[in-house]
């Protein structure tokens, strides 16, 4: 009775470890099978096959450029866009606000269309920030991005690669690219080299493929 109630105990204690070290809160933009038909129409479009559900693989680091916290989660909100490649609107996993507070905005293993030819394997991190281009997203973001990428990478140990979005072409020597569409492509300078060297130099050591800056 007694090494039951141990192993009880030692459970609990377990479970309230894995809760704590969660270092988001849920915070879903809207779904539903309409969001979901448009995934499929995006992906068969982009990668030859109905996708809604990814095996991540990489976190791809973004900013906003725009906007808070609560007018991105708006903006993402919307199911639709106008896009000549697709009318899924974008989106990512994952806001972090310029105080650190992240905000799970899907499950992660939701397709979220944030990264041209990633978007099949990724999970997307927006930063609030990168006004004009500007490298100005803060240490409380950057402690927030490397909480959230160690909590990933040990939920997900098929998480293998870390880039910028401004990094998608060098990160094509992960072979995770894929792209059906000529010419599909935006060029990125987000989240900017002093925040990606400062991911690099705490997360690296974890076994995770980074890029030059």
């Amino acid at each position: 009775m007694k090494s039951f109630l141990l192993t009880i105990c030692a459970l609990i204690m377990l479970t309230a470890n894995v809760h704590a070290e969660v270092p988001f809160a849920d915070k879903f933009i809207p779904w539903s099978e309409h969001r979901d038909e448009l995934g499929d129409e995006y992906t068969l479009k982009h990668y030859g096959k109905a996708i809604r559900e990814i095996v991540p693989q990489a976190v791809v680091v973004h900013w906003t450029a725009m906007g808070t916290a609560e007018s991105v989660w708006k903006y993402f909100s919307a199911e639709e866009m106008t896009d000549d490649e697709g009318r899924l609107n974008v989106a990512s996993q994952f806001i972090v606000d310029r105080d650190g507070t992240i905000y799970r905005l899907m499950p992660e293993t939701n397709l979220a269309r944030h990264a041209i030819g990633y978007n099949h394997c990724a999970i997307g991190i927006e930063n609030v920030g990168g006004y004009d281009g500007n490298e100005d997203l803060t240490d409380a973001q950057l402690a927030a991005n490397v909480r959230l990428i160690k909590y990933l990478h040990a939920k997900y140990p098929t998480i293998k690669y870390v880039f910028g979005h401004y990094q998608q072409d060098a990160a094509r020597a992960s072979g995770l690219y894929i792209e059906l569409v000529p010419d599909y492509y935006a060029v990125k300078t987000d989240p900017g080299k002093i925040f990606m060297r400062g991911l690099r130099e705490q997360l690296e050591s974890d076994g995770l493929t980074f890029y030059d800056e």
